[in-house]
């Protein structure tokens, strides 16, 4: 099934667990190809943000499946950079630490296993890559937001290596986060994280993220030449 419209550009869908590197690579890829970014998992973050300041129990399915659609979120860019696409929160940039709280940590697992509210953000993210020229990044972009992307990428790393780059970020207890995390996603009865058919699968342990993204550029050549692309 088409997600959407034949882009004018190629999607790029980078998907993985967390600590993979996904979005310093996507990012790089992005600002090198002059192509836009999109990373996917913020909007869980601010629909877990938004359904905490509102007091819905995120705990209960049920509730949040109650709460999704009336969620004030909009992927648009950023003040100033028309190439970075960002979640807006009632109208409002949230401030980062407040998408990476401990408080959203905990809950965004729960959150995003969801049905009804994965369904309203994928419906979010669909219209935002709408066009193409777009790297997005998450855990099911290239199985359920857009199937049809012309380059698929599963990057992933050794679980030890990616709980070190998070216990860098996050400090004591993240590599213990992190691996209920991975159970969480692969468990999931929607969308569980794996490698989409046809993506290309990228360990990224031991390798500098300007090496992965001259790999990935070298992908996108290939696919803007299939689609008639410069």
């Amino acid at each position: 099934m088409t997600a959407g419209p034949a882009p004018a550009d190629v999607v790029v869908a980078i998907d993985g667990p967390a600590g993979a590197g996904k979005t310093t690579v996507a990012r790089a890829l992005a600002e090198r190809l002059g192509l836009r970014h999109l990373d996917t998992g913020a909007s869980y973050r601010a629909a877990t943000l938004a359904l905490l300041r509102r007091g819905v129990p995120v705990g209960d399915p049920a509730a949040v499946a109650r709460a999704a659609p009336g969620l004030a979120l909009e992927l648009r860019p950023a003040p100033g950079r028309p190439l970075v696409l960002r979640v807006w929160l009632d109208g409002a940039l949230p401030a980062p630490a407040e998408l990476r709280s401990a408080q959203v940590d905990a809950a965004v697992p729960a959150v995003s296993a969801v049905p009804a509210l994965r369904d309203h953000l994928v419906a979010l993210q669909r219209a935002a890559m709408a066009g193409g020229g777009i790297v997005a990044e998450g855990r099911d972009i290239g199985s359920v937001v857009w199937p049809d992307a012309q380059v698929k990428v599963f990057l992933t790393a050794h679980p030890r290596e990616r709980a070190r780059r998070r216990g860098a970020e996050q400090g004591a207890g993240a590599g213990d986060a992190l691996a209920e995390r991975d159970r969480l996603d692969a468990t999931r009865a929607v969308s569980p994280v794996r490698p989409a058919p046809g993506a290309v699968v990228i360990d990224s342990t031991g390798r500098s993220a300007d090496g992965i993204v001259d790999e990935l550029a070298g992908l996108v050549r290939g696919a803007r030449e299939r689609v008639g692309r410069p």
